[in-house]
C-alpha cells in the first residue's frame, strides 16, 4: 500500500441527536451522544489507514486533556501522530447536530491553529499529500511536495495560487455559479500550472470530473438511507486517494469515492469505520 500524508484538522465531535429538523428561532428537543474523534484531516487519514495506507497526519491539538484524547484516538485507528504537534491552549471541538434524515450541522466551538505553516510536511515520505484545511500559506510547502508526490486538495479556500495541486475536489454546495460553470477555470485559479483533474461533489446525485485536456464523465452514487451525514465527503475524498494512489485511472477512482461516500451516510459516527472500508475494498 502506499505512504499517504494528509494535512487537516482534528476535533473532538459531540453529537446531539435533535428529535425534529433544524429550524431558526425555534425550540427543539435532543438527546446527547458520547465525544467522538471528528475533523477532516482526521476523518479521512482514519479510512485511509483502515484500507491498509500508511498515513501520516500533519496537524495540531491542543496540550489539554481532548488532545491527548484525540491522539489516542488516532493511534487506535492506526495512524502515525509523529507530525502532530501540541499547541498551548484547548484543543478543536465541534458541536454536530444531527437531525432525524441524518443531516448535520456544525458548531466549531474555536480551533486550533499553528503560527506558520507545517514544514515539517516536506520531511515526511509520501506518495500522494491530501491537503483539507482552511488554513492558508501552504502554497510554497505544496510546490516542493508535488515533485515527489501526488497531491490532491480540496476547496474551499478559494483564492490565487493557495492550494498548488494536481486535483483540486469540491462540493457543488460551497461554490458559485461562476466556479461550477467552468470548473477548470476555477480550480486553476487555486491549482495553478500543477492542475490535472476537478472532481466536484454532488451529494446524494453522485460526482463529476473534469480534466484540463477537456474529459469529463459522471459517477452517480447509490441509493443510501441516510443516518449521519457527517464527514461523507471526507469519505469521499478517502475512496478518491485510495484509488489515486493505488494506481486505478481517474474513472474508476470517482467510483469508488462515490461508494465511500454513500457508505459514510448509512452509518453513525464522523469517519467511515474501519469494517466498512474493508468490506469495500474487499
Amino acid at each position: 500500500m502506499a505512504a499517504i500524508v494528509v494535512v487537516g484538522s482534528v476535533a473532538s465531535d459531540e453529537p446531539v441527536r435533535l428529535a425534529e429538523r433544524l429550524r431558526e428561532g425555534a425550540h427543539l428537543n435532543g438527546r446527547g451522544g458520547v465525544a467522538r474523534l471528528g475533523g477532516g484531516g482526521a476523518n479521512t487519514a482514519v479510512a485511509l489507514a483502515a484500507a491498509g495506507h500508511r498515513v501520516s497526519l500533519v496537524t495540531a491539538v491542543g496540550d489539554d486533556a481532548d488532545g491527548t484524547r484525540q491522539l489516542h484516538w488516532l493511534t487506535e485507528a492506526g495512524v502515525d501522530v509523529g507530525a502532530v504537534v501540541r499547541m498551548p491552549g484547548p484543543s478543536t471541538r465541534s458541536i454536530l447536530l444531527l437531525d432525524p434524515g441524518g443531516e448535520r450541522t456544525i458548531v466549531n466551538l474555536g480551533r486550533v491553529k499553528e503560527p506558520e505553516p507545517p514544514r515539517r510536511l516536506l520531511d515526511l515520505a509520501a506518495d500522494l499529500v491530501y491537503v483539507r484545511t482552511r488554513a492558508v500559506g501552504l502554497a510554497a510547502l505544496l510546490v516542493e511536495k508535488a515533485a515527489v508526490s501526488l497531491i490532491v486538495a480540496h476547496v474551499p479556500p478559494l483564492e490565487r495560487g493557495v492550494f498548488p495541486a494536481h486535483v483540486i475536489v469540491c462540493s457543488a454546495s460551497d461554490l458559485d455559479d461562476g466556479f461550477l460553470a467552468d470548473p477548470v477555470a476555477g480550480a486553476r485559479l487555486a491549482a495553478g500550472a500543477l492542475l490535472r483533474w476537478v472532481v466536484v461533489t454532488h451529494g446524494p446525485a453522485g460526482a463529476e470530473a473534469f480534466s484540463v485536456d477537456g474529459a469529463r464523465f459522471t459517477v452517480p452514487a447509490p441509493a443510501a438511507e441516510a443516518l449521519d451525514s457527517t464527514g461523507a465527503g471526507d469519505a469521499f475524498a478517502a475512496g478518491l486517494c485510495h484509488g489515486l494512489a493505488s494506481g486505478v485511472a481517474m474513472p474508476e477512482a470517482v467510483a469508488q469515492a462515490v461508494r465511500w461516500g454513500a457508505e459514510k451516510v448509512r452509518r453513525d459516527g464522523s469517519a467511515l469505520p474501519a469494517d466498512a472500508v474493508r468490506a469495500l475494498i474487499r
